[in-house]
């Protein structure tokens, strides 16, 4: 296996970006990670598209910290599903995020102090806008393909519909059309948590030095009990009790942690608190609220993907309740009934929504093999 070629860069934009919501940001920096070697023709790029908590680093050790490893990194490298020996594949970190693109925590340069609840609202399409942006800069005027998993999902199929002659393969993961309304439902119960933590302060917490860790512990919580089955969470924790070796088995009769699966709730959320932004989670659980592209279209899928060109893969996962395998199939029955080329493969995962991100050899080969076949086309 050859060695994997990373290189890191913040790429800054002076133009004007106007925002769906009205908004204008006047300039902004994205951070991007890339793998591989960019041809000649520029006609081997691949944009990864990220999910809620997720970053531009993709793949390989974190060049600032090796124990960190990107998180689709049992999908990206050399010899790996998408070979980077063979592809160029870009990871952005999406305008908004914490993790050094413009957001909530850069400084906003009308008043010299973090935008905090300033920043405006952004959305899916806003993201792929920048995204589009950031191929212009880099000369590649087509993606040999666009892929993402959940939310990712979703800004790959908005990248079919608002730049159709711009990719030539789009993979949509786990992902769905529109948030169902149990789904905006997590969500909010996810940003009251934030927004009602006394360290809150509106949005502007930068300002008083503090962070409101009790809320996004809670919201953390809530967010990753939908990324698991209830077989998945069975066969982890059970009902087994969390006791250090040597103490009673009995139950406490306390409102401490008593079981695993609360002690390993807890975990999560601490962990998720100390590296993630509150405004940063409100900005992107709201850009997932938002995402319905059949709403200019009077509520029609059909007639949003009328005008597509990419080649599709939809991939689902038989226990991911979050995002079902039926939200997958209306794409696809979408796609199809437009005449669009479109693959599906349901696959039968225990592992609940989370299953994009894990080692499923039947979902590795597909990814391969997807992969393989555009090289041999082009070939």
């Amino acid at each position: 296996m050859s060695e994997l070629h990373l290189s890191r860069n913040t790429i800054h934009f002076a133009e004007p970006l106007p925002l769906q919501s009205g908004a204008i940001l006047s300039s902004y920096d994205l951070v991007i990670e890339t793998y591989g070697k960019l041809n000649a023709e520029k006609s081997n790029a691949v944009l990864v598209c990220h999910a809620l908590n997720a970053s531009h680093h993709v793949a390989g050790p974190n060049p600032d910290d090796a124990k960190d490893i990107g998180w689709w990194d049992n999908m990206i490298g050399p010899s790996k599903p998408v070979d980077t020996d063979h592809f160029f594949v870009i990871g952005v970190n999406n305008l908004g995020s914490c993790f050094g693109s413009t957001g909530p925590m850069s400084v906003n340069p009308a008043s010299g102090k973090p935008y905090g609840a300033d920043f405006p609202v952004i959305t899916v399409e806003d993201w792929v806008n920048t995204q589009a942006r950031l191929a212009d800069k880099l000369g590649i005027r087509r993606f040999a393909a666009v892929i993402g998993g959940s939310l990712g999902g979703m800004q790959a199929l908005a990248w079919a519909i608002q730049f159709p002659k711009r990719l030539g393969h789009c993979l949509i993961i786990a992902s769905t059309p529109k948030l169902s309304a149990q789904n905006i439902a997590f969500n909010e119960v996810a940003r009251n948590a934030i927004l009602s933590d006394p360290d809150f302060h509106g949005g502007n917490y930068y300002e008083h030095g503090v962070v409101p860790k009790r809320g996004l512990r809670l919201a953390r919580m809530v967010g990753h009990i939908t990324y698991l089955s209830d077989d998945d969470m069975a066969e982890k924790f059970g009902r087994e009790l969390q006791r250090p070796n040597g103490e009673s088995n009995d139950y406490r009769f306390s409102f401490d942690v008593e079981f695993e699966v609360e002690s390993y709730l807890r975990h999560q959320g601490d962990k998720f608190s100390t590296y993630f932004d509150a405004n940063t989670y409100l900005l992107i659980t709201r850009a997932l609220d938002y995402f319905d592209p059949s709403r200019r279209y009077e509520g029609s899928l059909n007639r949003a993907l009328a005008e597509v060109q990419a080649k599709f893969l939809v991939v689902s996962f038989s226990t991911d309740w979050r995002f079902p395998p039926n939200r997958s199939r209306e794409i696809v029955e979408s796609l199809l009934s437009n005449k669009s080329e479109v693959s599906y493969a349901e696959i039968d995962a225990p592992h609940g929504h989370d299953a994009f991100l894990l080692d499923d050899p039947r979902y590795h080969n597909l990814i391969r093999a997807y992969f393989g076949q555009m090289l041999e086309v082009k070939s």
